[in-house]
């Protein structure tokens, strides 16, 4: 009886042994937390958001009270669809994607604020109250033919939105604009029409170049038919034969002379 009595009592001392080691390990392993590159810690204790954030690597904290909630300060990218309506009332689609990371020092406000859910809670939202107040300040074409203009408007706005609940906005881009199909159809009759307009023009100026050339040229044989009427004139009759013969003579010389004939056109005088 008293040798069962010692085995329960070496028992227990094992067990309790034991159970303060994992006591300790467990006290060791809870008063860190270790905070990977490019991420903050929110620190909280019994709930209660601290002002400590926690940087990367490895940090302290009271085990069993304090837990921490790591967020990602990197830049991140969101792709919202919107669909919205231009200054002349056309239907309009964008498909907007947002760069944007958290301000690293002010984590614990936004988790204080919203939590995780930042994404669908205000990104999201803000995306589409800024792409619905920038489109209604533009026509449909002048969507299109504004666009940068459109994009940095937008970017201003969402920025502005945005870093009062500690996100900042690195870029944004619209990455598509989409339209009814009647004012797609209305676009293209109006660049067919812009085109044949351009077509027409560069056949009329064409044309111009070539009467142009054609008044050129008859210009430049009126002169020389004056200049020969008053090489004749000057010179009489006899030069407009001699002149005319000229022009007709192939160059070549007779093989045989007839005595006392004279050599043709010696005298050019």
């Amino acid at each position: 009886m008293y040798k069962n009595e010692e085995g329960e009592v070496k028992i227990g001392k094992v067990i309790t042994h034991a159970a303060l080691a994992i006591a300790i390990i467990a006290t060791l392993f809870g008063s860190f937390k270790l905070v990977g590159a490019g991420e903050r810690g929110v620190l909280l204790t019994l709930g209660k958001v601290e002002d400590r954030i926690m940087d990367e690597g490895l940090n302290f904290k009271t085990p069993f009270t304090q837990s921490v909630k790591v967020l990602d300060v990197k830049t991140q990218k969101e792709q919202v669809s919107v669909s919205a309506a231009s200054k002349d009332l056309q239907t309009v689609t964008a498909v907007i994607a947002l760069n944007y990371h958290l301000e690293a020092n002010k984590v614990n406000k936004l988790w204080q604020g919203v939590g995780r859910n930042y994404k669908t809670r205000i990104i999201d939202p803000a995306i589409q109250e800024a792409i619905k107040a920038i489109t209604a300040k533009y026509t449909a074409e002048e969507l299109i033919t504004k666009r940068p203009l459109v994009r940095d408007d937008a970017k201003t706005i969402l920025s502005d939105r945005l870093i009062k609940e500690f996100i900042l906005v690195d870029e944004l881009s619209i990455v598509d604009f989409d339209f009814s199909p009647s004012f797609n159809a209305a676009i293209e009759a109006k660049v067919t029409a812009e085109q044949n307009a351009l077509a027409a023009k560069n056949k009329l100026e064409q044309v111009k170049y070539e009467k142009e050339q054609r008044i050129t040229q008859a210009q430049g044989e009126a002169e020389a038919i004056r200049i020969q009427a008053e090489a004749i004139t000057q010179q009489g009759g006899q030069a407009y034969v001699q002149l005319k013969a000229i022009e007709k003579w192939n160059g070549t010389v007779p093989a045989t002379m007839i005595p006392g004939a004279s050599v043709p056109f010696i005298n050019l005088k």
